[in-house]
């Protein structure tokens, strides 16, 4: 059977012109691999929103998976961020094969 180990899945939803600042903080927190998928429409405490590019409103979920010391760092690097920006955080455990790459 392969071996796992259990690492850190981190979810951020932020507004895209916002993104380079989340990954400038995963960077900081020492997670070496980020990735950035668009949102193109989603549901919330405020109702229904769509991808709004003339506005700048859009938004983009950055998707990074890390140890759990690492994915602490970047908790805390983001959590002023998460009232004044609106960012919304999501991270749980997961299993990985190659573990020493997170």
């Amino acid at each position: 059977m392969i071996e796992t180990v259990i690492r850190k899945r981190i979810e951020v939803l932020v507004d895209s012109p916002l993104v380079r600042r989340v990954t400038e903080a995963i960077d900081k927190a020492g997670i070496t691999g980020w990735s950035v998928l668009p949102v193109t429409s989603g549901s919330g405490r405020d109702g229904r929103w769509r991808e709004e590019r003339v506005m700048g409103t859009d938004k983009s979920l950055v998707l990074a998976i890390s140890s759990a010391e690492k994915a602490e760092t970047l908790v805390e690097a983001l959590t002023p961020m998460l009232s004044s920006h609106g960012l919304l955080l999501t991270m749980w455990d997961v299993e990985v094969i190659r573990g020493e790459r997170f």
